[in-house]
């Protein structure tokens, strides 16, 4: 039993549609969290431990403030891709439309907290 078309098996479309573009979007989120990840790690350690003061004159530096705003928007970004494919696995119907809305709407909530404390700090 064949599933795919000629014409999708050429445009790289599986039934779905989007089996293509996710897998990109995810290796490309996964290729960016290898160097984001250890200088995530070394940033935050670096600043662990701190008064209030040594952390925000460590996070009002640029590079520590801009690896943490990076890291933090690839990291929650790529968590809600893989919370989404994992819904759309097992959850249906309007139970499935509606989980999907509230983690997409947590996932950027988070990153707007996330951005706007570091802004704090860093400003």
């Amino acid at each position: 039993m064949r599933y795919l078309t000629d014409r999708k098996r050429v445009a790289g479309l599986g039934s779905g549609r989007e089996g293509t573009h996710h897998h990109w979007q995810m290796m490309v989120s996964s290729v960016l969290l290898v160097p984001l990840v250890p200088l995530f790690v070394f940033v935050f350690d670096a600043a662990l431990g701190g008064t209030y003061e040594d952390v925000v004159a460590y996070l009002s530096r640029p590079w520590p403030a801009i690896i943490l705003a990076v890291s933090l928007v690839v990291i929650i970004v790529h968590l809600m891709r893989e919370a989404h494919a994992a819904i759309e696995d097992y959850v249906h119907g309007a139970a499935g439309k509606l989980t999907l809305i509230a983690t997409s709407a947590f996932a950027y909530g988070l990153i707007a907290v996330g951005l706007f404390a570091l802004a704090r700090m860093a400003l």
